[in-house]
């Protein structure tokens, strides 16, 4: 049941991918179009703390790379943040794609057939490496022109959502490297497994609406 759900999702997501092409673009442009810089040159007051690292007043990448123009770091960390947010979005899909095929292979593990135990293990590996690429190309971007309100939107939902499944990752992982020894955790890992894909698909799905 859960595969045919999880490729219901993929589906969603993919046609709703193609569908607000259009108003993607236009998102983007109004976050991050190099055009209208020219009457928000300043950097927000207030920015994640991934972001301040690397592009706040003290950032470790403050003026590296406008030789000293305003202007043109602020039109090379936009054209970066778009790339970064596009990557951000394929990895989204990726990591998906791969949770999906680490569900299959789980279920057919639950069910005792323990030569797929090692490909478990692998797929594994491989979302928590998409999952952590995904999510650094989210935290460390530059920070947006425009500084956002605090009413209710697809973005803060979409925010709210990755908190929920960066804390289901965590879950998962450390459940499933306690199953070994206490089988008893198996229903807290598939559950943690399924909220993870559930809240990372539906954080997906908002953001395009």
């Amino acid at each position: 049941m859960f595969k045919y759900f999880a490729l219901s999702i993929l589906f969603i997501l993919l046609i709703s991918n193609q569908l607000q092409a259009q108003n993607d673009t236009a998102v983007l442009q109004n976050n991050m179009d190099v055009n209208e810089i020219d009457s928000s040159l300043l950097m927000p007051q207030k920015m994640l703390f991934t972001q301040s690292i690397l592009w706040g007043s003290h950032g470790l990448l403050k003026n590296k790379l406008g030789n000293g123009d305003m202007i043109q770091e602020r039109t090379i960390q936009l054209n970066l943040r778009r790339k970064m947010l596009n990557v951000h979005q394929l990895g989204g899909f990726i990591t998906l794609g791969t949770m999906l095929a680490q569900g299959i292979v789980g279920s057919q593990l639950y069910k005792g057939d323990y030569k797929v135990k090692e490909l478990h293990e692998n797929l594994g590996n491989v979302v928590n490496l998409s999952y952590g690429i995904t999510a650094v190309n989210s935290l460390f971007t530059p920070p947006a022109v425009f500084q956002r309100d605090k009413k209710l939107s697809s973005m803060r939902i979409h925010k709210w959502l990755a908190v929920v499944h960066l804390t289901g990752m965590i879950a998962t992982n450390i459940l499933g490297n306690n199953i070994e020894n206490n089988a008893s955790l198996k229903p807290w890992h598939r559950a943690a497994a399924y909220t993870t894909f559930a809240s990372m698909a539906t954080s997906m799905i908002v953001i395009k609406f």
